[in-house]
């Protein structure tokens, strides 16, 4: 059975967010992800992993002026001078957090784009990859590239896993790799298992929730019980993150853990 971490961007939303990584490590996760940590100070994260035995397996990073739009910057021409600044912030983060991966978001497409600019934008994204990428390497972090849905972010660059596997081959760098989110790729194409199956070479991030809604996997159309099972059998050793929306409370939501024996498997995981 894959390995669980909790995404305090979403769960246990009940509590200060600096709270919620004990009541993760209180309900059995042994790590935990979250969207953006640049509001707080890198050592007091690290101390509240350190305290709860957790490890930090994924981090964001800076995503821009979100509260005006941003959703990244990384295919943003003009930018390029900010994302640059933007990979330090968040490679001094990981350094610190112990963190071994980084998702790189690439920002909104201006409404009224047409081919060329989506051309130039996307090329944008891939030069600044490639910097980014070797800036990583010196430190062992991976990257990663997500296809995100167009319900939930509007005009995002890319929403096929297609168009994300394209990028990652255009840019060319071992430690540029796929983020799959069965929850995005439901929203938009679905064929979770040929999908996960024909990109699993290339994923180096898993994330869930259920459809419709973004609420525990256990509601809605998608089957995970097969689909966990089915990325075990293909060999997938990364985490599984659980971004998803408690549909009432989050520990009483996890009855879906039920059975799957994942506190055993994440005891085995040595912790910082």
């Amino acid at each position: 059975m894959p390995r669980f971490a909790a995404n305090l961007s979403y769960m246990f939303n009940e509590v200060p967010f600096l709270d919620r990584f004990e009541d993760a490590a209180s309900a059995g996760f042994g790590a935990v992800e979250y969207a953006f940590p640049y509001q707080y100070p890198a050592n007091e994260l690290a101390a509240r992993l350190k305290a709860n035995g957790l490890r930090q397996v994924l981090i964001n990073m800076p995503p821009g002026d979100w509260k005006n739009g941003d959703r990244g910057v990384a295919a943003i021409p003009g930018r390029e001078h900010e994302f640059t600044a933007n990979v330090v912030t968040a490679l001094r983060y990981a350094e610190t957090l112990e963190c071994p991966a980084m998702h790189v978001m690439s920002g909104i497409l201006p409404s009224n784009a047409d081919a060329e600019a989506r051309c130039r934008y996307r090329a944008t994204l891939i030069r600044n990859l490639r910097y980014a990428a070797a800036e990583a390497a010196a430190q062992g972090v991976t990257l990663t590239i997500e296809a995100l849905n167009q319900h939930d972010v509007p005009g995002y660059l890319f929403s096929t896993q297609a168009e994300s596997n394209a990028i990652r081959e255009e840019v060319d760098r071992n430690n540029v790799r796929l983020q799959f989110d069965f929850y995005h790729c439901q929203m938009v194409e679905g064929g979770l298992a040929e999908k996960v199956t024909r990109y699993m070479p290339h994923i180096a991030h898993i994330q869930i929730a259920g459809v419709p809604g973004r609420h525990e996997p256990d509601i809605g159309e998608i089957r995970y019980p097969y689909l966990l099972q089915l990325i075990d059998e293909l060999g997938y050793q990364g985490w599984v993150g659980c971004e998803y929306r408690p549909a009432i409370h989050t520990v009483k939501g996890l009855k879906w853990l039920d059975g799957l024996e994942w506190r055993d498997r994440n005891a085995e995981i040595e912790t910082p």
